[in-house]
Formats: structure tokens, C-alpha cells, sequence
């Protein structure tokens, strides 16, 4: 098991939340409490880069979704940035690559114009 880490940093668009080690039922409560530490301004896009995720179970989906719920309430927006190919499995089988907001690697979710995304 490979520990959780959370680094936040901000960008033009809108904090980024880089996401690296395992995300489950043990380790879910230090992501929810990261991102309740976080305000969007209305229309910022919150980013939840995977590029470092080496496990996801629906602990970490549902903290996904817990992402996308608060990005709403706060008028903003989220994406997931780099999704490892097991987690894009999981997503993609639940229907959840139709809600979330999905770029290749957080430098282009961050570098969308606001026409996009």
C-alpha cells in the first residue's frame, strides 16, 4: 500500500489538487478534507490530477463525486486530469467519463480557454 498525498497548488484556472498513492476507504477522509479546505470562486475549474494514482476503489470514486459536488455549490466546475487506466475502467463502467470533465494531464485542463471544458 502506498501512502496517500495531497499537494495543492494553484492555477490561472483554479486550484489544482495533485493526487498521488493509493485512494480508498482508509485514505478517503484526507482527500475530502483537503478539498473542504478549498474555495472556488464562481466559474473556477477545480483539477483532481491522478497522474500519481496507483489505486482508486469506489471510496475514491465517491470522493470524485464529492469533488464535483462542492466545485458546483462554490459555482465552479472540476475535472479530472491524467486518470490511470484502471480508475478510466472503473469510470467508464459506472457512466461517470459522461459527468466528469476529463483532460489527458493537468496542464491542459489548466490551460483551457473558457470557451472549453
Amino acid at each position: 500500500m502506498t501512502p496517500l498525498t495531497i499537494t495543492s497548488r494553484d492555477a490561472a484556472t483554479g486550484p489544482v489538487l495533485e493526487i498521488t498513492g493509493d485512494l480508498d476507504y482508509t485514505t478517503e477522509l484526507e482527500l475530502r478534507q483537503a478539498l473542504h479546505k478549498l474555495t472556488l470562486d464562481a466559474g473556477q475549474l477545480l483539477v483532481l490530477d491522478l497522474s500519481g494514482l496507483e489505486f482508486c476503489d469506489s471510496s475514491g470514486i465517491s470522493v470524485f463525486l464529492a469533488a464535483r459536488n462542492l466545485a458546483i455549490e462554490q459555482g465552479g466546475t472540476v475535472a479530472l486530469a491524467a486518470i490511470p487506466a484502471n480508475t478510466a475502467r472503473m469510470l467508464s463502467i459506472v457512466g461517470l467519463d459522461r459527468v466528469f470533465t476529463i483532460y489527458s494531464d493537468a496542464s491542459t485542463a489548466t490551460a483551457r480557454t473558457s470557451a472549453a471544458g
